[in-house]
């Protein structure tokens, strides 16, 4: 897709989800248990897709490859390896904020 307004929908559908390696376009599929390839953009200043990808992938949550090893990639994965990504915990984060701005 070029560009939708909502992938969740066709994230709801798949059984693979290729995408690439923008943080809120890998942490949807993840909060969706779908499994996930993640093509980085080389060509980006200061490679934050590549630092995420790798970090994903060393949690064992995606595999991650660029556009000229996507169909090497793809062949020789094994998607049972991939491991659940844990649920947020948005509760945490506003304890650590309200102790921070101090209403705790």
């Amino acid at each position: 897709f070029r560009f939708k307004d909502s992938l969740a929908e066709e994230l709801r559908r798949a059984d693979l989800v290729i995408s690439h390696a923008g943080a809120g376009s890998c942490l949807e599929t993840l909060e969706k248990g779908k499994p996930l390839v993640v093509v980085i953009n080389e060509k980006l200043m200061n490679n934050h897709q590549l630092e995420l990808a790798k970090r994903l992938h060393r949690g064992g949550h995606v595999f991650y490859c660029n556009c000229s090893t996507l169909v090497e990639t793809l062949q020789a994965m094994d998607l049972s390896t991939l491991k659940p990504f844990p649920p947020g915990q948005p509760e945490k984060f506003a304890s650590f904020l309200d102790k921070v701005v101090g209403f705790q």
